[in-house]
């Protein structure tokens, strides 16, 4: 019988797919402008790496991710506890015919903007990372999807809530102050294991214009959270004053939101626009609110020889319904307020060289921010990445970048993928 179970194990991997895949990363960054008690600069090594086993019509993929920052091998006081290691997805699909099953941890994308996607609310942000990446965090979530001809509908759950850590204090992009500690812990509403539930209906159009749209609704907890001091009021008033440390948590609440993000495609000029309203759930400290975020591109082909050059303008607004609870500047929104005009070059070459920046200008508090990031394929295997990014924060009001101050900083990305 045993032997008889090996055969059937061993025939069933003969005629099974492996495939590995990763890459290798060195990260470095230097600060030309920052507070002055901070490190003057950052050098990160990760490592992620892929997993994928398919046979017939079932799927299994796992992606696990590490990460070294060079101060915390060093002195205490300018270790930044930023060196980890994480299980970022593991998860099992089967394909049907007209449908599909995935249960496990997984990262979905959602949106459809250049500068930042308000409606990519399923996977909390990795804050022991840069300011300016997108790195998630793996949820555990189970799905169901149904194909149609032209779109597809999801039921989504997921399962808990993801902590989210933070970088120690002489790391540029921890904002808070040096008296606030905070080491992820979470509050809320109703525990880490309540569900949340997405609804997902995603379609196009086959016409002259072409149109993807999707549509989500959600009753759980939201992906906007606030921070708050877990220390008796009385007792966080004589710390403060005295300037012992405040300990800070995160806390979630429940809503039911509905989100949408759409393309239309209208010649040579492309259309975005993502928005979502969240319907709070008796939080005493967060009101309904709305977030708007509309988009145009428009791509001038062969620009330069073979090269095109994109135009970007994006617009995002966000709005608070109830007085008396947080708004844009205790919930730390960065774009509130804000025009982003922006440009992308791409040289259609065999290194995929592009190289996109802009100015992002806040209308409400008079900041700003420039940026310039370029990248290119060499040899096959490696990508360059070289970026620059200039913030002017507020001087008059306490927003997020006001926290961390007027920045400057230069950084180079050299990743090998296999």
């Amino acid at each position: 019988m045993r032997i008889l179970l090996l055969s059937l194990i061993f025939s069933n991997l003969l005629f099974a797919e492996f495939d590995v895949s990763g890459h290798l990363d060195l990260d470095s960054q230097i600060y030309l402008t920052k507070a002055n008690d901070k490190n003057a600069n950052s050098f990160t090594a990760s490592q992620t790496l892929e997993l994928t086993y398919t046979h017939d019509n079932l799927t299994i993929f796992s992606k696990l991710y590490a990460q070294e920052a060079y101060y915390d091998f060093t002195g205490e006081l300018q270790k930044t506890k930023r060196t980890f290691a994480r299980l970022d997805e593991l998860y099992v699909k089967y394909d049907f015919e007209n449908d599909a099953i995935k249960v496990g941890k997984s990262i979905e994308f959602w949106g459809s903007l250049e500068l930042r996607n308000i409606a990519d609310a399923f996977n909390p942000n990795e804050f022991r990372d840069d300011l300016f990446s997108t790195n998630k965090l793996g949820v555990w979530n189970i799905q169901y999807s149904h194909y149609t001809q032209t779109g597809e509908i999801s039921l989504i759950v997921k399962l808990d809530e993801q902590e989210q850590k933070m970088a120690a204090y002489p790391y540029v992009y921890y904002f808070f102050p040096k008296f606030v500690t905070y080491n992820g812990a979470l509050a809320t509403q109703d525990g880490v294991n309540r569900p949340s539930v997405f609804l997902k209906y995603s379609g196009s159009t086959d016409t002259e214009y072409a149109l993807d749209y999707s549509v989500i609704f959600e009753n759980g907890y939201d992906s906007q959270r606030y921070f708050s001091t877990n220390t008796p009021d009385n007792l966080d008033r004589i710390k403060s004053t005295f300037g012992q440390p405040t300990s800070f948590v995160q806390n979630a609440y429940i809503v039911n939101k509905i989100i949408t993000y759409d393309t239309l495609v209208v010649g040579s000029t492309l259309f975005k626009l993502e928005a979502l309203y969240a319907k709070v759930d008796e939080d005493e400290n967060v009101g309904d609110y709305s977030h708007i975020a509309l988009g145009v591109e428009h791509t001038l082909e062969n620009f330069y020889e073979s090269a095109a050059l994109g135009l970007i303008a994006e617009y995002y607004r966000y709005d608070t319904f109830e007085k008396n609870k947080y708004g844009d500047l205790e919930l730390f929104e960065t774009m509130q307020d804000d025009l982003f005009i922006g440009a992308r070059y791409s040289l259609n070459n065999a290194n995929d060289s592009t190289l996109v920046g802009g100015g992002i200008f806040d209308l409400e508090y008079d900041e700003q921010v420039y940026y310039l990031k370029g990248e290119s394929r060499l040899l096959d295997s490696f990508k360059v990445s070289l970026d620059y990014y200039y913030i002017v924060a507020s001087k008059s009001d306490q927003t997020a970048y006001a926290f961390l101050g007027d920045h400057q900083r230069v950084a180079v990305n050299i990743a090998y993928h296999f």
